[in-house]
């Protein structure tokens, strides 16, 4: 970092700050499908595939498909975790392709999540 002085450094910091925010506010929906041992022996694999497959077919737009490891409760696998564009999580349980179907046509398009296959209500039954 020689020659560069404190109102440098401030500049570079400004300028990845103002990054991160425009890709914050341009994120869209992030979906995040758990890939660790449990789910793959759960069927994490498929759901994965049916997701990564319907945003593509489907031509959506602003929507992240990628993979976690162990999200902690693996009695519940396949689990998949929607994040909306601001940021709140919502996260399904013991998911399938059908599912991920309903996932992508009510949550993803519609913006309605569908609760009765969130951990809470998992939990409540």
């Amino acid at each position: 970092m020689a020659g560069k002085s404190l109102a440098d450094l401030k500049a570079i910091k400004e300028r990845a700050k103002q990054q991160v925010e425009l890709r914050r506010e341009h994120a869209g929906y992030k979906i995040v499908v758990g890939m660790a041992t449990c789910g793959i022996a759960a069927g994490a694999q498929p759901v994965m595939g049916r997701l990564v497959e319907r945003v593509a077919v489907d031509g959506i737009e602003n929507v992240t498909v990628t993979q976690t490891g162990c999200i902690g409760v693996c009695r519940l696998e396949p689990i998949v975790e929607v994040f909306d564009p601001a940021g709140e999580k919502t996260t399904y349980v013991k998911m399938t392709s059908e599912k991920a179907d309903k996932i992508i046509d009510f949550h993803i398009k519609g913006g309605k999540p569908l609760m009765e296959y969130t951990i809470g209500y998992e939990e409540n039954k």
